[in-house]
């Protein structure tokens, strides 16, 4: 097999992007667009006249090798299983499942050799590459702050926060951090949806680190940050303007205290999709697999969990 036969399933705001990659990569082939609401589908039928573009993906089940899953989180389940039960390759966008309960029943239906990948596309930032390694090669607690809020733009509301933003920086924080996660405690705030729409959460680590994240779709303007402060110095990484500052607990060589630079921007999407194929056609493991799918939902129901009841969850 030289390429993948994909199905998108999903044409709406980050579908479009995701049929876009699967269109035009070389390891893919894109079979079909599976979209259930008519002006989406219109839409999709203009961009793409050869396309097959169908209600349900049991139209085309017998074409495909893999499909992309972009639809409502509340959809997840249903489409994971019915795709893993037919035996093809799943990359879901984030997260898995909206509860813990269904991501594991997912477990049942695994194939060996069926890659199943979940979109948590933050792990994508180049600067990572270098960030991470130093975290782990400290030997000491690191306390991670991240900050991602915006201003109300009106989508992903059939969930909260926590699902929609938070649960990018909890699989980030774990996966930078590398340890146990042994506690998590969470306060918010329910302003425009009936959902919590503001919400900060603490993360305590097995080794004594630590991750503070605030998420919010309701806030007076966009930040998009991480720092980690270790004994050894502080790092500072604004996600929006790709920079990447470094104050050490003494001074650089040229006499400053701080040290900036920039790191390249990627297309997340498209690195995602790449290494979705290339892991098929590879016979590899994905870059985020199905249990980190999972380990990210447990933590989204233990800061629901926490701001529902008040309490810090032990995890």
């Amino acid at each position: 097999m030289n390429k993948v036969k994909v199905a998108v399933l999903g044409y709406g705001h980050l579908g479009k992007w995701h049929t876009e990659k699967a269109f035009n990569l070389e390891n893919s082939e894109l079979i079909a667009i599976v979209e259930s609401y008519e002006p989406n589908q219109k839409a999709a039928q203009e961009k793409y006249p050869n396309l097959k573009i169908v209600n349900d993906i049991k139209e085309v089940i017998d074409e495909i090798d893999a499909a992309v899953i972009v639809t409502p989180t509340s959809t997840h389940f249903e489409l994971c299983k019915y795709l893993m039960e037919n035996k093809k390759h799943v990359f879901c966008e984030k997260p898995i499942c909206p509860t813990l309960t269904q991501a594991l029943k997912l477990e049942d239906s695994l194939v060996e050799g069926k890659v199943v990948q979940v979109g948590h596309s933050e792990r994508c930032h180049q600067i990572w590459e270098t960030l991470r390694p130093k975290i782990h090669s400290l030997g000491t607690p690191s306390h991670i702050k991240v900050t991602r809020v915006a201003a109300f733009k009106g989508r992903a509301t059939d969930v909260d926060v926590v699902q929609d933003l938070m649960i990018h920086d909890l699989d980030l924080c774990k996966w930078l951090i590398n340890e146990e996660v042994i506690s998590v405690q969470a306060f918010g705030n329910k302003i425009r949806t009936g959902k919590w729409d503001h919400v900060t959460a603490l993360i305590k680590f097995i080794n004594g680190s630590s991750a503070m994240i605030t998420s919010s779709r309701n806030h007076v303007k966009e930040i998009r940050s991480l720092e980690v402060s270790t004994d050894k110095g502080l790092h500072y990484v604004d996600l929006m303007n790709n920079t990447y500052s470094y104050a050490i607990n003494d001074q650089f060589s040229n006499g400053e205290y701080v040290e900036t630079s920039n790191y390249e921007k990627r297309d997340h999407l498209l690195m995602e999709q790449k290494e979705f194929y290339s892991s098929i056609l590879e016979n590899r493991e994905p870059m985020v697999d199905y249990y980190d799918g999972v380990r990210a939902v447990r933590l989204v129901q233990a800061v629901i969990e926490s701001l529902e009841s008040g309490d810090e969850i032990k995890l």
